[in-house]
């Protein structure tokens, strides 16, 4: 009798996932190509390719397009501290992770117009945020300013700097936090399966006049994140002390 695809499918996955937990398959290393693993197991492609979504879904496995499906390393949880002053400030558990940035100049279109309240084509700057820890990547941000109060240059480290001191100072932070699927360039660029939720995190800042001065969205893999928010509420002493 023939064995369902999906039974097929499970049985791949749980022999690879028992290669990677008695370490017969180490962290970073390359698996045989899909054609090798799918002539091994005697599947189709699809079938093997479906096995590999399943460890790539539980982070053990990540795809790299064009250079084939890796053990994953495993990655310390990273902390999105609440309120603070870009959404690229993340830690992990032994410090902060390496975070590069990329920045365009575009006009505000589909969602950024009422995320800003801003009109279509209003001139913005995007600044894409990519944090990694080692060469893996470990989040993402995309981080909206209008482009009078963009800087014009950006070194390394210094996006929050910068941003505080060309924007006016701020009355709200409105930061919406859910649990979605990633989208297809959030999978390809944080190497996650496309099954896997991401936190997402969509911080607006206000300034005293009701502008909106940044709007971000941070996507960062489920396995591993965490978003902590702080609430200080006034004792009777520090009230009699104003």
């Amino acid at each position: 009798m023939t064995q369902p695809a999906s039974s097929r499918r499970q049985a791949i996955a749980d022999d690879l996932r028992n290669q990677i937990s008695t370490g017969r398959l180490k962290a970073g290393e390359r698996l045989p190509s899909e054609a090798q693993l799918a002539a091994r197991y005697a599947v189709s492609t699809p079938t093997l390719r479906n096995a590999l979504a399943l460890l790539q879904a539980e982070g053990l496995v990540e795809k790299i397009h064009g250079s084939g499906n890796f053990v994953r390393h495993p990655l310390r949880r990273a902390r999105y501290v609440g309120g603070g002053s870009t959404p690229c400030a993340l830690t992990a558990a032994e410090g902060e992770l390496h975070t590069t940035i990329r920045t365009t100049n575009l006009g505000a279109h589909g969602h950024l117009t009422a995320l800003l309240r801003v009109s279509p084509r209003s001139p913005l700057t995007e600044f894409l945020c990519l944090t990694h820890e080692g060469k893996t990547p470990h989040s993402l941000a995309r981080i909206y300013i209008p482009r009078d109060l963009a800087p014009a240059d950006v070194p390394e480290g210094l996006l929050a700097a910068r941003l505080a001191y060309l924007r006016p100072p701020l009355a709200v932070v409105q930061e919406t936090v859910s649990t979605r699927l990633p989208t297809p360039d959030e999978a390809t660029t944080l190497r996650i399966g496309s099954t896997l939720a991401v936190l997402s995190i969509t911080r607006v800042a206000t300034d005293t006049a009701g502008r909106v001065v940044e709007a971000a969205i941070l996507a960062l893999p489920g396995d591993h994140a965490d978003a902590v928010f702080t609430t200080h509420h006034m004792t009777e002493a520090s009230r009699a002390e104003q």
